[in-house]
């Protein structure tokens, strides 16, 4: 405790501070910088700024603004960061008065526009400043007077939407509009409204045709979160910035299995800052907002002579689209007189595209799907892109035959802008030679699109040799469509191939369409002993109903052959999903070829469509080995002493196989063997099956025969069968395969380009399946001359069995059937009776 008299004592520093008015200010602010200190270092910030209040509002009583002024900017921070809004406007209005009296105009101004946007003034306040900056901005006319002050005080952008939208074609009209929320109290007349544009052609227009989808993703209008566009950085949302994650994963290099997998910040620049270092979140709230300045180079949206009234205000601005590209809006800039209000950055990023786009034309159906055979409508559909269609230009497109382009009287095409708007029409002139089809296009202009239709027909495949390979008037070579399955419908698909010579381009325009075959067609070769007959069905495979018309059959090769038609109806309905069979007989006079080449035709039409729209329908095909070399006839014999045959009772089973033709000059060098009396002779193979287990075979069931290749000659063969049931049985299954030694060539496989729509191969498949039986046959070892023994080396020719074709053989028990009567075993029945 200090004594009373001593010179540091209270008592003597208040009796001294009261003994003048300069030592009363001396220990004022002595006692006040040390009360400012110890809370600095004690942490208490807020209370020494608070003792700064009290020592600013005794410098300006003093008349010192300048020192007054560093201590209310203290106490201001430690209000705008707590938000305390109330002693923010006092303290700003006091700074103001500091800045007017030391004559600094631009921080004033500042200052000034951020209390005329402050609610917490009544009216007139607010006016008083805003008539402050009005009156500096239209005293002087001096270039060098100007001030610069940030927009974020001024007005804050909240809106931007392009129109029509943010990815336009080169040349095409963009506007921007913006809306403004001006912080004014009373309306401000703004002589130029700036917009400045940064073009980047690197990352600009899709000069080709794969990029349109990209360019419906650019969004055509931007919502700001209050104060984000008026910031300097992203880092001023009040929130933060987004936080952008990435995922990462990491391998092993040796089997690329996943190792461990983790994410990673793309931003964190922006989110670790030091909160001291970050610009205020709101540029109301500023304490000194920061330096601006308008870019210099940049290209520049004007709008003179704006209006803005309190609250939001629309502004329309004219953007360039000359130049392909990427624009991005940075800054923005309203000029009242010598002041400028500047936002420095536009975040987040606003960017519009504009994109030049190649001519395209393509070329779809109008209808699903295509029908071959019948006339079908397509639509043309050309954008015209940066392309003027000037008068003159045409589409020069290669004929081919197996889609022309039926002739039309009047061909209309569509003209439309880019709002899908028709803006004229216009008849097509259309001019066909022998391989050019040209058709005139009218004026166009560009990034319009031209719609026309063409009416084209696909001509159904008749499976017939293949024509030399011919070449367009481009020099290429033409492509044959190709029929082919299609997995998604039971029809069979045609691809046809266009080439289009397009004036805007040196190169051809090939376009592709895939028509479907309505039908399938299959043939069958009969036999009934030496008569033959030709059945062809047609199977209707769309979901239209047809008609058939004038369906005939002819023989290309052999005119004394004659075709008599059973076919009773001259016109027949051909329902979706069902087949129509149309069966001929073959009728000759000396010898009937072994070989013949037939063709199919008929024609159909809708059956919504009228008699006059009748399309013809080729089929080729083809039958080989006509004549019915064979006739097999069998007999069951009932046992000894029996009329009919019994149930568990063996019986006879005899096979009589004769030939009924002379040999061929092929059959005779292949197939035959030379016996020791001088008669040529070839090997059969027999076998006795019942796949329906009514028959059991007893010993041998099957055999290899020599067969004297001489007319009429006869082979007969007994086998021992057992039935296992009573009725009438149908005869045992009965088979006869050729035997070809290992020196005999094989048969000559068909092309299966010569046959696009025979699918009439079951019997023959048929037979390949029970060659499948014989090889059972085989492994038994009942026939050792084919096959058995120890297993030949690879490569070696080996001794094969190959079925007869459909007709060779002509089996006439094929459906008999024999009675079987029960056996006789006496069976004692015991019956109780009550």
């Amino acid at each position: 405790i200090l004594p009373v008299n001593s010179l540091q004592s209270p008592y003597k520093k208040l009796k001294e501070a009261l003994s003048s008015v300069e030592a009363f200010e001396r220990h004022y602010l002595e006692l006040s910088h040390a009360a400012m200190e110890m809370y600095r270092a004690i942490g208490r910030l807020r209370s020494a700024r608070l003792v700064g209040k009290s020592l600013a509002e005794f410098y300006m009583r003093k008349g010192d603004p300048e020192r007054a002024e560093a201590f209310l900017q203290e106490a201001l921070k430690s209000y705008v960061s707590e938000g305390w809004s109330l002693p923010v406007t006092h303290t700003r209005k006091q700074i103001a008065e500091c800045q007017k009296l030391l004559g600094r105009t631009e921080d004033y101004l500042q200052t000034s526009a951020l209390l005329a946007g402050d609610v917490n003034l009544t009216e007139e306040e607010r006016k008083h400043f805003c008539q402050e900056i009005l009156t500096f901005a239209s005293k002087s006319t001096d270039q060098s007077q100007r001030v610069t002050l940030s927009m974020g005080v001024f007005a804050q952008l909240t809106r931007l939407q392009f129109h029509p939208s943010a990815s336009v074609h080169s040349g095409a009209a963009i506007q921007v509009e913006l809306t403004l929320q001006c912080l004014m109290p009373v309306p401000v007349q703004i002589q130029q409204l700036l917009a400045s544009v940064h073009f980047d052609l690197e990352h600009g227009g899709t000069h080709g045709r794969s990029k349109g989808t990209q360019r419906q993703l650019n969004p055509g209008t931007v919502e700001f979160i209050k104060g984000a566009s008026s910031s300097s950085s992203p880092s001023s949302f009040a929130a933060g910035p987004p936080v952008e994650l990435d995922e990462i994963y990491d391998r092993s290099p040796s089997d690329n299995s996943l190792n461990s997998a983790g994410v990673v910040c793309k931003n964190t620049h922006l989110l670790l800052r030091r909160h001291d270092s970050n610009s205020p979140p709101d540029a109301s709230n500023c304490v000194s907002p920061p330096a601006v300045t308008m870019q210099e180079g940049a290209q520049m949206l004007k709008v003179r002579d704006v209006t803005l009234e309190p609250g939001n205000n629309s502004v329309i601005f004219t953007a360039p689209s000359g130049n392909p590209g990427k624009y991005t809006l940075r800054q923005l800039c309203a000029t009242v007189g010598q002041v400028q209000f500047v936002l420095p950055h536009i975040y987040p990023s606003v960017q519009y595209h504009v994109y030049s786009q190649e001519p395209q034309l393509t070329v779809e159906p109008l209808s699903e799907p295509l029908l071959a055979g019948m006339p079908q409508m397509v639509k043309f559909t050309l954008l015209s892109g940066h392309y003027t269609v000037k008068k003159g230009d045409a589409l020069q497109l290669s004929n081919t035959d197996t889609m022309p382009i039926m002739p039309s009287s009047s061909c209309t095409a569509c003209i439309c802008n880019p709002a899908a708007e028709v803006v004229g029409k216009s008849v097509l002139s259309i001019q066909s030679s022998e391989k050019v089809t040209s058709i005139s296009l009218p004026p166009t202009p560009p990034y319009h699109t031209l719609e026309f239709q063409l009416e084209v027909l696909c001509i159904i495949p008749s499976g017939s040799e293949r024509p030399a390979n011919e070449r367009l008037t481009n020099g290429e070579v033409r492509h044959r469509p190709r029929s082919y399955s299609h997995p998604d419908t039971p029809m069979t698909a045609i691809d046809q191939r266009m080439s289009i010579d397009c004036p805007w381009s040196i190169y051809s325009t090939l376009l592709a369409l895939t028509f479907y075959v309505p039908f399938k067609t299959k043939h069958s070769l009969l036999s009934a002993g030496n008569r033959k007959y030709i059945q062809v069905s047609v199977q209707n495979v769309s979901d239209v109903n047809f008609m058939l018309a004038e369906v005939q059959l002819a023989e290309k090769q052999h005119a004394s052959l004659e075709l008599q038609s059973l076919n009773t109806r001259a016109q027949q309905l051909l329902c979706s999903k069902h087949s129509v069979f149309c069966v001929w007989e073959v009728r000759w006079k000396d010898d009937l070829p072994s070989c013949l080449q037939c063709v199919f035709s008929a024609h159909f039409s809708p059956l919504s469509q009228d008699g006059s729209a009748f399309k013809p329908f080729h089929y080729h095909f083809q039958l080989e080995r006509v004549t019915t070399s064979y006739s097999v006839r069998a007999e069951i014999l009932p046992p000894a002493g029996e009329q009919h045959c019994r149930s568990g009772v063996l019986c006879g089973l005899e096979v009589s196989v004769t030939r009924l033709t002379e040999p061929a000059d092929g059959e005779m060098g292949e197939e035959s063997k030379t016996e020791s009396d001088g008669l040529k002779s070839t090997k059969l193979l027999y076998e006795v099956a019942d796949s329906s287990s009514n028959w059991a075979v007893c010993g041998k069931s099957s055999g290899m025969v020599s067969m004297p290749m001489t007319a009429n000659a006869t082979h007969r063969v007994q086998i021992e069968v057992m039935p296992l049931f009573a009725g009438h049985l149908p005869f045992p299954k009965i088979k006869v395969l050729k035997y070809l030694p290992h020196t005999a060539t094989p048969l000559t496989q068909p092309d299966p380009d010569s046959c696009v729509e025979n699918d009439s191969l079951s019997l023959l498949d048929k037979n390949l399946d029970e060659q499948a039986d014989t090889a059972s046959i085989r492994s038994r070892g009942s026939v050792h001359s084919v096959g058995s023994g120890d297993q030949q080396p690879r490569g070696l020719a080996m001794p094969r069995l190959e079925p007869f074709s459909p007709g060779q053989v002509f089996n006439h028990s094929h459906a008999r059937q024999v009675l079987v009567l029960p056996s006789t075993d006496d069976h004692i029945m015991e019956v109780n009776t009550t």
